[in-house]
């Protein structure tokens, strides 16, 4: 039988199938395996179970057999320890798979922007190759041209801007529409009125987001409770909760400027082709910068994440 991951809790997956019925599953074996180096199933995925019969036991269950190929994905680089991590000092840690867009919300103010967050956040869906959108939201709380100011490299860059407000209804209307019908990652950092929008999209859904997340965070910063929440209006919603850090996976220092899409615009005009941007002569994305063609925050939280990588992939030194 075919269905959807939609939550994943300590080796357990929640599949709903085509009927809608829903089948907590494990993974078959040789799946298992693989799973102690990478996430072979997450919510978002797409797979083939078989039910199983247990005495005494009401609630269905059922193993996963195979899982499909991804469309995307959107991971980050944990540290573990222990049997999953197989060893490892940095594992893949898929927060979705097969997400059609991705909504990073920051506030306008209270809290004060974090764009380094922010940064770190488009780097994984640059790498996703899903539809980015920034969700300003408390957009009440400021003028419109400290707006403006706050967005334009953004802007200028391409990015999908929305700017909402829960309390006055700005875009609400808007982010619904685009909700419907697509599996959507909806993550901000704490404070920035998630909450209260989501409640205002659909009454009820941010008290279910929040619920969820009070109960990953209840265990240890290894145990995972993520969750696909079914909109009214048809459609999912990702629930990634505890994402206190973002290191993107899988991105090697050399290929980070690919995914600041100001840089990557300016690379081909650097002396060297495998300029670093940091100190070499003629680096046309220095150049940019004091131009200010490229935002001082931008290239400064560049530099910030590609030193952190080069710390976290020792071997790319070697």
């Amino acid at each position: 039988m075919q269905g959807l991951v939609i939550r994943e809790q300590s080796g357990f997956y929640w599949v709903e199938l085509t009927d809608g019925s829903v089948v907590r599953c494990r993974l078959r074996g040789r799946l298992k395996e693989e799973a102690q180096s990478a996430d072979i199933a997450a919510i978002g995925d797409r797979v083939a179970v078989t039910l199983v019969e247990e005495d005494g036991i009401e609630e269905q269950n059922g193993v996963i057999e195979e899982v499909a190929p991804r469309t995307s994905v959107i991971s980050r680089a944990v540290r573990t320890a222990g049997k999953r991590g197989a060893g490892q000092a940095e594992r893949e840690h898929v927060l979705i798979a097969n997400a059609d867009q991705a909504f990073f919300v920051i506030a306008s103010s209270q809290p004060t922007p974090n764009l380094r967050m922010l940064d770190r956040l488009l780097v994984a869906g640059e790498k996703a190759h899903i539809h980015l959108v920034i969700v300003v939201n408390k957009c009440d709380l400021a003028a419109p041209d400290e707006l403006e100011l706050l967005i334009r490299p953004y802007r200028a860059m391409g990015y999908d801007i929305l700017f909402t407000s829960a309390h006055s209804g700005t875009g609400v209307d808007d982010l619904r529409q685009r909700l419907a019908h697509r599996i959507s990652v909806f993550t901000g950092q704490s404070g920035v009125g998630k909450t209260s929008l989501l409640n205002a999209i659909q009454p009820g859904l941010g008290r279910e987001v929040k619920a969820v997340s009070e109960y990953s965070e209840e265990g240890m910063h290894t145990t995972r409770d993520s969750a696909l929440i079914r909109l009214k209006d048809g459609g999912y919603l990702a629930d990634t909760p505890g994402i206190r850090q973002m290191l993107p996976y899988d991105v090697e220092p050399d290929e980070l400027d690919g995914y600041f899409r100001d840089i990557a615009a300016q690379v081909q005009a650097c002396r060297f082709s495998d300029c670093t941007h940091v100190n070499e002569p003629g680096c046309a994305v220095r150049r940019a910068v004091k131009a200010g063609s490229i935002a001082r925050h931008r290239y400064d939280n560049f530099l910030h994440l590609r030193q952190q990588l080069r710390e976290t992939y020792i071997v790319y030194d070697l």
